[in-house]
């Protein structure tokens, strides 16, 4: 049995303090004195995370808005660095984030101290380039995706497969009733969720288009129920886009968080690529995938990618098994027609169940233990 170790973790944004605080609870319950510092959000600070700065200073996205906070960022990271490499945790563990953990790894890497990414770079969909820096940056990588290891092997990096954390958390048998009892829903509503994602670029971009989306689904169906989780922070920009989009008079009802529990209670949703798809999927919702950057980011981004594929459920099970609307084929009309495409095709949706039910027993492997298991060889290595 090795010792409890000394963890320092960065994560950004919402869905990196999530993955974080379900790892962090992992570790505790084999290491129970497991301290841990760094950068992280409430979810990590509930599981007696020290943060050194909040995860939402890492809450960027896209190359133009990385640019804009470069000086910032980098401040933070240097900063970061010259501590850990005074204070020597066992193991350093950047989740996700890449283009700013690996530039922290590396040197972290250099100078002794064991270095783990939690979650491969999607390098198997854009930016392939980016394995040479995680070769660099990490002596072994937590993956969340059966086909990962194999292909880090061939550039001569470790890695694991350890499962979607989610997967663990997400029952396989869907709480729909209780969630829909928890949001005062009716077991005889017909449930639209909206998810236009945890940033403020994605809210600005992507809120507009769903809301408006809505709009057109009210009007071929009155009797529809819509519901928004607001992420934190965000609570005065989603009624700002409501109220633009003229939606105020439309049967929505906003909630703060309970993503989940959204997901859970409705029918369909209509959902910001990301990782909130992925939990869409592991709910076994039907779901319209939309998204929107800026121009810039659009421009640079299309020309890294290597798939068809833009959202998570349809990149894992290579196909287009729900509808994506990306950048300019994001139009309400289309979005609209998509998602009531599914309320009407039975047949349609219970397929759809079928390969989600069989995608979220593939992803279902104690992700917890496996990583616990992974980091205590990578110490016993040390």
């Amino acid at each position: 049995m090795t010792p409890a170790p000394r963890l320092a973790m960065v994560a950004g944004e919402a869905s990196g303090d999530q993955l974080a605080s379900l790892l962090l609870a992992g570790l505790h319950e084999r290491w129970p004195g497991t301290r841990a510092v760094g950068i992280g959000g409430p979810q990590m600070l509930a599981q007696g995370f020290e943060a050194w700065w909040p995860s939402d200073k890492l809450s960027v996205f896209g190359f133009v808005d990385a640019l804009r906070h470069y000086r910032e960022l980098v401040g933070i990271r240097n900063q970061l660095r010259d501590r850990l490499l005074q204070e020597r945790p066992d193991v350093f563990i950047g989740v996700d984030a890449p283009d700013f953990n690996f530039g922290l790894e590396a040197p972290l890497k250099a100078a002794g101290i064991r270095t783990v990414h939690f979650v491969c770079p999607s390098i198997w969909a854009w930016r392939g380039e980016r394995v040479k820096k995680l070769a660099a940056a990490a002596d072994h990588v937590l993956c969340l995706y059966p086909f990962e290891p194999a292909l880090l092997a061939q550039h001569g990096v470790a890695a694991t497969f350890v499962g979607h954390p989610m997967a663990d958390k997400v029952p396989l048998d869907v709480p729909r009733a209780d969630a829909r009892r928890s949001l005062a829903l009716a077991e005889e509503d017909t449930v639209v969720a909206l998810l236009p994602g945890s940033r403020r670029s994605e809210i600005r971009h992507i809120a507009p288009a769903l809301l408006q989306a809505a709009l057109l689904m009210a009007q071929r169906r009155p009797e529809l129920r819509f519901v928004l989780p607001i992420a934190p922070g965000l609570r005065t920009m989603v009624e700002q886009a409501v109220v633009e989009a003229g939606a105020s008079h439309l049967n929505l009802q906003l909630v703060d968080g309970r993503s989940h529990e959204v997901l859970a209670a409705c029918d369909v949703t209509l959902i910001a690529s990301g990782t909130a798809t992925l939990e869409a999927a592991l709910y076994k919702r039907p779901m319209v995938i939309v998204y929107r950057l800026g121009w810039l980011n659009w421009q640079l981004m299309r020309r890294m990618a290597y798939q068809p594929w833009f959202g998570l459920p349809n990149i894992l099970l290579k196909d287009f098994v729900v509808p994506e609307f990306i950048q300019d084929a994001a139009e309400p009309q289309a979005i609209a027609q998509a998602g009531l495409a599914w309320l009407d095709d039975v047949p349609r949706q219970e397929r759809l169940q079928r390969q989600f039910t069989d995608l979220h027993h593939s992803l279902r492997q104690d992700t917890s233990a496996r990583s616990s298991d992974a980091l205590a060889t990578l110490l016993q290595k040390a």
